[in-house]
């Protein structure tokens, strides 16, 4: 299992689950159980539902990031010295 939950989507997930099974509480509800779900994908840091999309909130790591351009090489022919 490769991870694809980021830190803010972690927190999210924290925050609902916790509010869902609050919730589930208070109105004496078992659907508060579905809170489990997303505290346990923060917690594993994995969610198979993002899987089929291709999806991924962790930040990307160095060898995938777009190579960059140093602000001193960039490309100035589309522009006129005056």
């Amino acid at each position: 299992m490769k991870k694809n939950v980021g830190q803010i989507d972690r927190v999210v997930r924290i925050v609902a689950g916790l509010a869902i099974l609050g919730a589930g509480y208070y109105f004496k509800s078992w659907w508060g159980i579905v809170g489990f779900g997303p505290l346990i994908t923060a917690w594993l840091g994995y969610c198979p539902g993002y899987l089929p999309f291709g999806f991924s909130t962790c930040a990307a790591s160095p060898d995938q990031r777009p190579p960059t351009t140093p602000a001193g090489d960039q490309d100035r022919s589309s522009t006129k010295n005056v």
